[in-house]
């Protein structure tokens, strides 16, 4: 295990800084996700600790250690593609085996590890198969043995999952946080899916344009977002965003809820709407509608649980409120938070 930092770390491609003097401090042992939508420079960022970029200014330190100038090689980490990057001629356990004949490991020792790591994965069956033979689940199971083979002092993840239907996905986000709790190995985990970063992360980074908005664990990052990008960005659905004189209420949809669904005494705001929708998804209910005066008449989404009674039919007025300590408050010139959070 090893700590993995990274000081004031830049990427310029054009004059254009992908990434723009971030500082990250990954603690041994931890599960850290970065998530951002696409082209917001967390590849980059994970390319640049794997050593295969080159920062235009700043350091990467792995265990304490300068590693900037240092090739991939020589880092001691493992890193796992989207992709997979199998070679397609050699069989599973010669794929897995890989980083260790490069190495000059002696083939006994080899086979053990082999062995040790595809077992870990539950792919001791399929190792004498070619790449081609597997299903993707499997396949990514063979990118990760590969990794943890290894025995790296890091494990980097950029997007594994994402060739994944989603019932593997999620079923493979369940085999991935518990081999990684099992080994203890430090983690920086790529993806631009907020449930995915929500469900794996110990803390999560969330990017945007280069630079690192708010870092927390996901219950502080999703109950406080430092910004209105985070609070739009984590949470699905998105947080409502209404717009008043001096600033944007943030409102989450599962606390927009009929007024009848609160205590008398309840500190709560008012928020009438007239609903245009209802979408029923099981345990969950969707209510499309849009604010009423004194509100500006904008589109808002509720979520409701199933069993809270509500009925409705398209066009009526219905109130709806919140509780007062669920509300959040974002500047209109920055969208910074204006609260302190909680």
């Amino acid at each position: 295990m090893a700590t993995i930092e990274t000081r004031r770390i830049s990427k310029r491609f054009d004059g254009h800084a992908a990434v723009d003097a971030i500082d990250l401090a990954v603690r041994e042992g931890e599960f850290l996700v970065l998530v951002g939508p696409s082209g917001c420079g967390k590849t980059t960022l994970l390319r640049m600790v794997a050593g295969l970029e080159a920062p235009s200014s700043g350091d990467v330190l792995i265990g304490g250690r300068v590693v900037t100038q240092v090739p991939p090689r020589a880092r001691n980490i493992a890193m796992v593609f989207q992709s997979y990057a199998l070679y397609p001629h050699l069989s599973v356990g010669r794929n897995i085996g890989f980083p260790l004949r490069a190495a000059g490991m002696r083939r006994a020792e080899a086979q053990t590890r082999i062995e040790r790591a595809a077992q870990m994965f539950g792919i001791g069956h399929l190792l004498a198969r070619k790449p081609r033979q597997l299903s993707g689940g499997e396949r990514q199971r063979v990118a990760l043995a590969r990794a943890v083979v290894r025995e790296p002092l890091a494990f980097l993840l950029d997007e594994p999952l994402s060739n994944l239907d989603a019932k593997l996905r999620t079923l493979a986000r369940d085999e991935l946080q518990q081999f990684q709790r099992r080994l203890g190995t430090t983690t920086i985990y790529v993806t631009h899916d907020q449930v995915e970063a929500m469900g794996l992360g110990e803390r999560i980074a969330v990017l945007e344009a280069g630079t690192v908005h708010q870092i927390g664990t996901p219950a502080q990052v999703y109950d406080d977002p430092r910004d209105a990008f985070v609070a739009t960005f984590i949470g699905s659905p998105p947080m409502n965003l209404i717009r008043t004189d001096a600033a944007f209420v943030g409102v989450r949809p599962e606390h927009l809820l009929p007024r009848t669904a609160f205590a008398a005494d309840e500190r709560t705001e008012a928020y009438p709407l007239v609903v245009h929708r209802v979408e029923n998804l099981g345990a969950d209910r969707y209510v499309y509608g849009t604010l009423q005066p004194p509100h500006p008449q904008v589109h808002v989404i509720a979520r409701l649980p199933s069993l809270l009674p509500f009925a409705t039919a398209d066009g009526e007025r219905h109130e709806f409120a919140v509780r007062a300590r669920d509300l959040r408050r974002f500047a209109l010139a920055d969208g910074r938070r204006l609260e302190a959070a909680a």
